[in-house]
């Protein structure tokens, strides 16, 4: 793992400004929206958002990302507030990173992507995803090799492995290549191993909670297992996949909790995460789960619709799982966060949405709070009925009248 943090997780938080575009693609709705995520992010990784620029230009400036008449601005603004870091909400090139750096001098200067890479590096518990995350983060900075790359002086055999006459530059690229090429051998015999695991559990049915970060997953996950599964309002409070073994009815199978999905993923992640996305491309039904409460929750299930396609799994029988029906509320003026719903209200939110179009989107749409446990049954009656029918494709002969006997062992739970 990269030594040094590109956002401090220590108890004094990092002061940190956020920079949007407004755009022909990109509205002024859309960019606060973005903006307000950026700093959900930010929060995430530790940093506190002390003040936002945006900018309406047509497109993002190939040297400086803004304008210069902007760049000045944010440049006067940090004289009188001083900051540790400024985090832009797109992805910079490594030429506007260099002028970026050079502009803003000892403030910290990080995108999107690298914000996202900083906080799976944070999150990553099992040895497989901090050398996933370490590997994306290297592949992902490679091209970018500037002052952001002091910190591999102080890793082992770093500088000092520098030949006579040879440049820094030279040296950090050869020992970035080095340590892709390291981490790509260990993760591929961690693919091997893990796609032994997923053989011998293939004797069951397999169902993935796929779904946008903080929407609920393992919430969910702990409601149908009855498990702790570690879960926080925060994005990507879970990175590892869990796998637990369920029984609804007399049928069991193996419910997993995957890694959530986000706008702008970097698609290093994606490359990195090869295995951790297997547990999605090799399950037999997907349950999207969907955060109804948040205001912008159909490009959420759009960005989940395209990674899913993007990673070859667009074609699974799917659950359309709306979460946090609790918090719900599409009456209320000052937002749909800003209240709880009261009991009446799930009433009349439930029976509203179940006639709304959002029942007509897939064939099966189920309303719940994995929290408050409402309409859980509904969602294992739809998983049973799923699951039997895969169930029955694994095993023709099986008599449901009788309760399965399976030898276990082997499988990983």
């Amino acid at each position: 793992m990269l030594n040094t943090p590109l956002i401090s997780t220590a108890k004094k938080k990092e002061k940190t400004i956020l920079v949007g575009l407004i755009t022909l693609n990109q509205n002024v709705e859309k960019t606060r929206e973005y903006l307000d995520e950026l700093e959900f992010l930010a929060k995430t990784a530790g940093a506190e958002t002390i003040k936002k620029f945006t900018q309406r230009l047509n497109y993002a400036d190939q040297k400086t990302f803004v304008g210069k008449g902007k760049l000045e601005e944010i440049q006067t603004w940090i004289l009188d507030n001083p900051v540790d870091s400024i985090i832009f909400d797109d992805d910079l090139s490594p030429s506007q990173v260099r002028n970026l750096e050079n502009a803003f001098k000892e403030t910290k200067v990080l995108d999107r992507s690298l914000l996202i890479l900083n906080i799976f590096s944070q999150r990553a518990k099992t040895d497989q995803a901090k050398r996933q995350v370490e590997l994306a983060q290297y592949q992902y900075l490679f091209p970018r090799l500037t002052r952001m790359w002091s910190h591999l002086s102080r890793q082992k055999g770093g500088i000092g492995m520098r030949g006579p006459g040879e440049k820094e530059l030279e040296t950090d690229k050869r020992i970035v290549q080095d340590r892709i090429a390291f981490l790509k051998k260990k993760l591929e015999g961690i693919d091997k191993q893990s796609m032994v695991r997923r053989k011998e559990r293939s004797r069951l049915v397999r169902v993935a909670l796929v779904g946008y970060t903080n929407v609920g997953k393992s919430t969910l996950m702990n409601t149908l297992a009855k498990v702790d599964v570690f879960a926080e309002n925060k994005l990507f409070a879970t990175i590892d996949s869990t796998v637990r073994k369920l029984t609804i009815g007399n049928i069991p199978f193996l419910l997993t909790d995957t890694v959530g999905f986000i706008r702008k993923l970097p698609t290093t992640l994606i490359e990195s995460f090869k295995s951790t996305l297997d547990e999605i491309r090799e399950a037999d039904i997907l349950v999207h789960v969907v955060d109804i409460a948040h205001k912008a929750f159909e490009e959420q299930i759009e960005v989940v619709i395209k990674t899913l396609a993007e990673i070859g799994a667009g074609d699974k029988p799917m659950v359309l799982v709306f979460n946090k029906l609790d918090s719900y509320q599409p009456e209320s003026e000052e937002g749909l966060d800003d209240h709880l719903a009261t009991e009446e209200d799930l009433e009349k939110n439930l029976e509203r949405l179940k006639n709304s179009y959002l029942n007509d989107n897939t064939a099966n749409v189920v309303f719940i709070s994995a929290e408050k446990k409402i309409n859980i049954e509904e969602l294992r009656n739809v998983l049973l009925k799923l699951v039997t029918e895969k169930h029955f494709d694994i095993y023709p002969n099986w008599d449901p009248t009788q309760n399965p006997m399976y030898d276990w062992q082997g499988v990983q739970q």
